[in-house]
């Protein structure tokens, strides 16, 4: 994968105790949510959070994380001037968790189509407003206006990525016509449409992460 698709999540890792630190920088490091982003620990060290922790977070866009450890006097205050995230944890598998969320944060949506509905296109209707109206008849799912659509015909595709301009139930607008309803679908310019086709209608939704 190209460098400049992934993004990073810098992190400056502070505790009480070594021990304590080289556990938790153990721990993110494995943490994997894909190759679309990378944990990086720039700096790690024992005691308190300090202003030079303050200073490198800012200029390598780190979150600080402090573990069993508090920052000096103004150390907060000059955090928050310079728009630095700290983060205080007592118990590493809390720290661990947030992190991992952090990093599925920085994940690029990704998206799946999802079928709505067809429609049999039944007979054709000039407009003067919105050009063919295809009077049809909901054979699946639902049909809803400004939704996309392509029209397959004979079991090939033959528009793809069409709008849904206008829905009609008789002479009045629809939002949406369910199956088993007739209804007048205009798709504009975007399809020469014959009787015999059939409107498929889609949406991209945004997949779920495990």
């Amino acid at each position: 994968m190209e460098q400049s698709k992934i993004s990073t999540l810098n992190l400056i890792l502070k505790g009480d105790v070594s021990g304590s630190v080289e556990a938790l920088e153990d721990a993110l490091l494995q943490l994997d949510v894909g190759a679309e982003v990378d944990l990086r620990v720039i700096h790690r060290g024992v005691g308190a959070i300090t202003k030079s922790d303050i200073t490198l977070a800012s200029a390598s866009t780190a979150v600080v994380i402090g573990f069993n450890v508090k920052p000096e006097p103004q150390t907060a205050v000059y955090a928050d001037q310079e728009g630095v995230e700290v983060r205080f944890y007592s118990v590493i598998y809390k720290a661990i968790e947030e992190i991992e969320l952090s990093l599925k944060g920085l994940l690029k949506p990704e998206y799946e189509e999802v079928i709505l509905g067809a429609a049999e296109v039944r007979d054709l209707f000039k407009s003067s407003k919105v050009g063919t109206i295809a009077g049809s008849i909901v054979t699946e799912g639902i049909i809803r206006r400004n939704a996309k659509a392509r029209v397959i015909r004979g079991g090939a595709v033959i528009a793809e990525s069409v709008t849904i301009d206008s829905l009609k139930r008789f002479k009045d607008d629809a939002t949406e016509v369910r199956e088993g309803f007739e209804c007048g679908i205009g798709v504009g310019k975007g399809a020469d449409l014959q009787v015999g086709d059939i409107i498929q209608v889609f949406e991209m939704q945004e997949k779920k992460r495990d």
